[in-house]
């Protein structure tokens, strides 16, 4: 039975208004194509639905039960399709994204407080992980996109640049190198340094510009979340070197941040699966996080 959308809504214009023509006029159609897609209805189900006369039409009796069926059917249709419409325009929706702890600390809540103000029917759900699960999760599907640290490369995935960032110095605000402005990478040379440990994205990227400018360091701890590390900052353990999207520092610390140069940089990325498309409201997410600056330091 190939019995379409067109003919029963046709067919139950007709048996509202009583009539071929005015149910022509109401829906936009000839009165002899309305009488075609009843005819075709009634060729398909095999029964007759309309008593026609010159004067007037009458339901059959099979024609008032199809009506009191279909009717309930297209209505539940129509309520489902006007959901899927306002999903498709971005109106509701849940969103679920990952992003690594230094950028979800400073850039995150910038998105969240945005889409709630943009999209306030899109619920927005936020993962803090370390760079692998990120990545991980992005690919299993358990959330929608990731905010990682780049450069990133995989083949399955799909990443674009959001914005680039740098690093600084963070130490107690009596300790000697908080007296300068800014701080060069080879004023490290001999310092007690707390660090990002290897989960994080940015560790790799240190100890490429470190070997660069020829500094030796001592690492005494490595840590898995910033908070952490200005704990131990500012207990005298050492200095650390942190990207700015890691600040601020905590209120009311002793902790200060000075850049440092010359300047090196990690870029902020979004990634998401190439073979997945993302769903109207987290197009819309990512839409908002691509508003973000080109340069961490102009959150500050």
């Amino acid at each position: 039975m190939n019995v379409t959308l067109r003919q029963l809504r046709v067919f139950i214009e007709v048996a509202r208004l009583q009539s071929f023509s005015r149910a022509g006029d109401e829906i936009g159609l000839t009165q002899s194509a309305v009488s075609r897609c009843v005819r075709e209805l009634e060729s398909e189900i095999g029964l007759k639905l309309i008593d026609r006369t010159t004067r007037d039409v009458q339901l059959t009796d099979v024609g008032s039960n199809l009506i009191a069926s279909v009717s309930r059917l297209l209505t539940d249709l129509d309520d489902a399709l006007r959901e899927i419409r306002e999903m498709g325009e971005q109106r509701r929706g849940r969103v679920v994204v990952a992003a690594s702890p230094t950028v979800a600390c400073r850039l995150m809540p910038q998105v969240i407080a945005g889409c709630g103000t943009q999209f306030p029917f899109i619920t927005l759900g936020l993962r803090d992980d370390v760079q692998s699960d990120v990545v991980r999760k992005v690919k299993s599907g358990e959330v929608d996109f990731g905010v990682i640290i780049g450069p990133f490369s995989a083949d399955d995935l799909a990443s674009e640049s959001l914005m680039t960032d740098s690093f600084c110095l963070v130490a107690r605000s009596d300790h000697p190198l908080a007296a300068q402005q800014q701080v060069a990478w080879t004023d490290l040379e001999g310092q007690r340094l707390v660090m990002l440990d290897y989960a994080s994205g940015s560790r790799p990227i240190i100890d490429v510009v470190m070997a660069q400018h020829d500094v030796k360091a001592t690492v005494v701890q490595e840590l898995g979340h910033p908070a952490t590390v200005f704990g131990l900052v500012e207990a005298g353990i050492g200095v650390s070197v942190l990207p700015w999207l890691a600040l601020p520092v905590p209120a009311d610390s002793s902790l200060v941040a000075r850049p440092l140069v010359p300047r090196a940089e990690r870029t902020v990325e979004l990634v998401r699966r190439r073979d997945r498309s993302l769903s109207p409201a987290a197009e819309a997410v990512w839409g908002v996080i691509r508003q973000l600056p080109a340069r961490a330091e102009d959150l500050r």
